[in-house]
């Protein structure tokens, strides 16, 4: 006998949560330790709900008995973001489709580079990565109704591989006013892993400063990473850093429905008798934390073939794609 199931009306939802209140109203926590959590990003009671008590207790300067009292206060106050599955479908309805300038990929990929996850495109050199970040780094620029987010973009460059004069010559092709999307590119070179870490958590800044932040690139994820980590000595504490790394790209591209794109190195399996011996790296770190994988390669006369390696909702596929004056194209 078919039973239809009774969903309970968000305003009852609401009526049995707590009232929200702000760090500053939690039991051990004065005005200046209220100061320094917010400086270390320890700004809402989830943020604090979901800590560790020794890095609340390294980021306020209260013991570590304290910092559980606090976690525990905090957490009873939560109700640790259980959402019905129609809440999160009102919420997939504002997820924001940037377009990568081909149809064909566009489809690939379920419409476009997506909002709210993190999006990752390995491939050896000259295989379209940076060509791709370029392109959507003027996309996301558009308005929606021309599949873009009518945001701004960070670009955390790691390689030097940033090109404002490729940014110039697409919006000339394009008719487009080069000097407004420059401006709306907020560009800064990382010089280490730590560095790039820091830059990463700066965003959060740049968004609470009221720029309309839309889309984050970092190109390329590894590059730091793979040369400050040799060997396998140093690999536990490369995929931790990486780790960390990872989540607050995907915390930044939760809270604010932000899309971040990433590159990745690839390396080759001597192993592997058949098929394509390319992998990335990163390991699984990178893998789990990616909502989208994408492979790039070279494909016949000057194409390039993208392969969707991974997605919770999308087959496996691929398309090909041409990189033009223009931008990224279905044809040349």
């Amino acid at each position: 006998m078919n039973k239809e199931i009774e969903t309970i009306p968000t305003e009852i939802q609401e009526e049995t949560q707590e009232e929200e209140l702000s760090i500053r109203d939690l039991p051990g926590v004065g005005p200046a330790t209220a100061e320094k959590l917010e400086e270390s990003g320890f700004d809402t009671l989830i943020a604090i709900a979901v800590a560790s008590p020794s890095s609340l207790a390294e980021a306020s300067g209260v013991s570590d008995t304290v910092a559980r009292k606090i976690i525990q206060f905090a957490r009873g106050k939560q109700s640790m973001g259980f959402e019905s599955g129609l809440d999160m479908l009102k919420k997939r309805e504002k997820v924001i489709k940037i377009t990568t300038g081909s149809n064909a990929f566009n489809e690939l990929i379920g419409g476009g580079m997506e909002s709210g996850s993190i999006t990752e495109c390995y491939g050896a050199y000259g295989s379209g990565k940076t060509a791709l970040a370029h392109q959507l780094a003027i996309s996301a620029q558009l308005p929606r109704e021309e599949g873009g987010a009518d945001g701004a973009v960070v670009w955390i460059d790691t390689e030097g591989t940033f090109r404002p004069e490729r940014i110039q010559q697409m919006a000339e092709k394009m008719e487009m006013d080069s000097e407004k999307l420059l401006g709306n590119i907020k560009v800064v070179r990382a010089f280490n892993s730590d560095h790039q870490m820091l830059l990463a958590e700066k965003v959060e800044d740049l968004i609470k400063d009221k720029i309309p932040v839309k889309l984050v690139i970092i190109d390329s994820l590894m590059s730091h990473f793979r040369s400050e980590f040799i060997g396998r000595g140093t690999l536990a504490n490369r995929q931790q850093k990486l780790n960390k790394h990872m989540h607050v790209l995907l915390k930044l591209a939760h809270t604010y429905n932000v899309a971040v794109y990433v590159t990745n190195q690839v390396m080759a399996k001597p192993d592997t008798f058949f098929g394509d011996p390319t992998e990335a790296i990163g390991g699984h770190i990178v893998a789990h934390a990616s909502t989208t994988r994408l492979y790039l390669r070279r494909g016949r006369k000057g194409s390039r073939v993208a392969k969707l390696v991974d997605s919770p909702n999308l087959p496996d596929g691929e398309c090909m794609f041409y990189i033009t004056d223009k931008g990224i194209k279905d044809d040349v």
